[in-house]
């Protein structure tokens, strides 16, 4: 009896101490507190549907995610996760390679250049047509009949699981950031930071959930949207985006492939 009471105490105070951080909006789902800032989402290929936008039909840029959003659900599409998707130019066209089922809408960029995109080395991520899903080095990516969407971005966040040499712990540069990276069972992990965080926190923040390499999207105009988790952004100006979507008949319940 003395033991059994003893476990309902710890038990119960277990459960203050849950309740109590519960009204401060502390989360304790999922997450180490150094993982509590960021909106994440690990997407398994074989099951689901991730791909990249740039254009409607009428050849007019998407733009924001909520035009996205909404352009996908007239397609019968609801979407799960979205965010932006690479570095754009001044007219809004993909900084660097873009590839859309199959056609390569942009060409690889090998050049030398300063910024971000060119802080070698920079790189691709892309998806193929077996449902299997690659960040690499842009050195090392070879364009086939078999790569499905692509899209060009750096610098790399982390590189065979080392956080990319250029970045330094303690860096006063910080800013909202997303990125992708490959878990080790192979699902992708799409994340962007809640607050203004150094590179290095950033490809720490993949390493540490296994990614052996990540790749950096954008800085800070990024914007996502995860409504299962609360986490809505609608506006945003954007070249290249992707989203995680799936499909619902005329009831709204989701109904597959």
């Amino acid at each position: 009896m003395t033991g059994h009471a003893s476990g309902t105490r710890k038990g119960r105070s277990r459960w203050i101490i849950l309740l109590a951080l519960g009204g401060l909006g502390l989360s304790l789902i999922c997450c180490s507190p150094t993982d509590s800032g960021y909106v994440s989402y690990q997407v398994d290929l074989r099951r689901q549907d991730l791909r990249l936008y740039w254009k409607d039909e009428q050849n007019q840029r998407l733009g924001s995610l909520g035009r996205l959003s909404a352009w996908l659900s007239g397609q019968g599409r609801r979407v799960v996760f979205a965010m932006n998707a690479g570095m754009f130019r001044p007219d809004y066209s993909p900084q660097g390679l873009f590839v859309e089922e199959g056609r390569v809408l942009v060409p690889l960029d090998t050049a030398a250049g300063t910024g971000n995109f060119y802080l070698r080395p920079n790189g691709v991520f892309y998806t193929t047509t077996d449902q299997r899903a690659v960040v690499c080095p842009t050195a090392n990516f070879r364009y086939s009949s078999r790569v499905r969407y692509a899209t060009q971005s750096g610098p790399m966040l982390v590189v065979q699981g080392r956080i990319h040499p250029a970045f330094t712990p303690g860096s006063a540069n910080r800013q909202i950031r997303n990125g992708v990276g490959i878990l080790p069972d192979g699902r992708v992990l799409l994340a962007m930071s809640q607050q203004k965080v150094s590179l290095y926190e950033f490809a720490d923040f993949f390493r540490r959930r296994g990614c052996r390499n990540a790749l950096y999207l954008d800085g800070f105009v990024s914007r996502a949207y995860a409504p299962g988790q609360r986490w809505r952004q609608t506006d945003g100006n954007f070249g290249v985006m992707l989203a995680v979507s799936e499909c619902f008949g005329r009831n709204g319940a989701w109904v597959g492939e």
